[in-house]
């Protein structure tokens, strides 16, 4: 009853994290689009403060919107703020990296081939992974780096592939990107909660009082909200990854992770620069030809051995289909069944059962990939031998 009570926190806070998410970067999409789109107001609307205009049609109405240059000249009676899709999206992401990879850390964030932790210390080493880098994040954004584009991107980046290679060496895979994924998110909100609202609360203090607002503050909101535009296509990928084991299960998952990054995060310049007139299909085409290259890279590799190593090495026992299920009953089923007796699991993981032969057979390529990537079973919690997993591997390639 206890793991199935885990099951549905896990369910709902994964949906909540998901509509919210969607709210959030719904917004974030939305308000960059319109300030890469508003255009030179005529001069009367100059007159009243208004820096950029646009007019919109959708769901059969007529939009106008206005940017003020600072403020208007009077507060509006109701303004609308936009900040709770981004403490949601935090909060519920934080609540199920909790009960996901916190509660079941020995199962799914412990790699004990890696650093042998107490779950205790995964947790901890977990917590301070993020708010270290949540901390350094903000040191670089405040320092006169900011003040030059390029040369921050560049070094952000470089602090990113840093901070992959630390999680994927501590980690399991699979935890080790939900971790990059959770930094990336804590400096997301940290950039609404630290210095989006912060600026925005000052120019609406300055428009009551009847002051000009100093601009240096809407500019660093915009600045933190650019950043939150790049960081998103990157945690996106992130949040789906758990279901690619080619990407996180491979060799140098930290520079897989990393080159995936770069690729989103140039796809979305592509559109930020789209958004003001500059369409440049060259930075998707490269794009597009990065993602082919790295697919081409990271590929399994088929290993042919040598004369001498087939001499050499001792063939492997052909198991015949009873051998078979009998390992994968031992190794798979405790989990991967109707009524799962491995302690955690109230259901299957991903409603993938393997109790019959059929239904091994309707999984076969996938089982050869996750059992040769060492993915499965998760953190080898039940004790495959190298021995098991490569006959396993040439009985489902038979």
């Amino acid at each position: 009853m206890e793991a199935y009570i885990w099951e549905w926190l896990n369910l709902f806070f994964r949906w909540f994290h998901v509509i919210a998410g969607v709210a959030w970067i719904g917004a974030s999409f939305y308000f960059v689009w319109l300030d890469n789109n508003l255009e030179h107001p005529p001069e009367w609307k100059q007159k009243k403060g208004i820096g950029g205009d646009l007019w919109a049609i959708h769901g059969g109405g007529f939009y106008e919107v206005a940017k003020y240059k600072l403020g208007p000249e009077e507060m509006p009676e109701k303004l609308h703020w936009f900040k709770w899709e981004a403490y949601t999206t935090w909060l519920t992401g934080m609540t199920l990296l909790w009960i996901v990879y916190y509660v079941g850390a020995e199962r799914y964030l412990i790699d004990s081939s890696k650093l042998a932790m107490e779950p205790w210390q995964a947790v901890a080493s977990g917590l301070g992974f993020i708010l270290a880098g949540f901390g350094v994040y903000e040191a670089i954004l405040r320092t006169p780096l900011r003040h030059n584009g390029k040369a921050f991107g560049a070094v952000l980046f470089a602090f990113m592939v840093l901070m992959t290679w630390i999680a994927c060496s501590i980690f399991s895979p699979r935890g080790a990107y939900i971790h990059v994924g959770a930094l990336i998110g804590t400096i997301m909100a940290g950039n609404v909660f630290l210095g989006i609202m912060p600026s925005q609360r000052a120019l609406v203090a300055a428009v009551q009082k009847g002051e000009s607002p100093d601009p240096s503050f809407g500019a660093f909101a915009k600045l933190r909200s650019t950043h939150n535009n790049y960081f998103t296509l990157p945690l996106l990928f992130i949040m789906i990854s758990n279901h690619y084991p080619i990407t996180y299960s491979h060799e140098y998952n930290w520079l897989v992770l990393s080159a995936i990054g770069f690729i989103t995060a140039f796809s979305r310049h592509f559109f930020n620069l789209r958004h003001k007139g500059i369409v440049k299909p060259g930075i998707l085409i490269a794009a597009a030809a990065l993602t082919v290259i790295l697919a081409v890279v990271i590929a399994p590799k088929t290993v042919t051995p040598t004369s001498q190593q087939a001499n050499t090495t001792p063939p492997l026992a052909t198991l015949n289909e009873l051998q078979a299920m009998a390992i994968i009953a031992n190794r798979c089923t405790t989990c991967h069944a109707a009524q799962p007796t491995q302690a955690g699991f109230a259901s299957a993981p991903a409603g993938v059962m393997l109790e019959t032969v059929a239904q091994v057979d309707a999984m076969r390529s996938k089982i050869v990939e996750v059992t040769a990537s060492n993915y499965m079973p998760l953190g080898n919690l039940t004790d495959m031998t190298d021995e098991e997993r490569a006959s396993i591997i040439q009985w489902l390639k038979q």
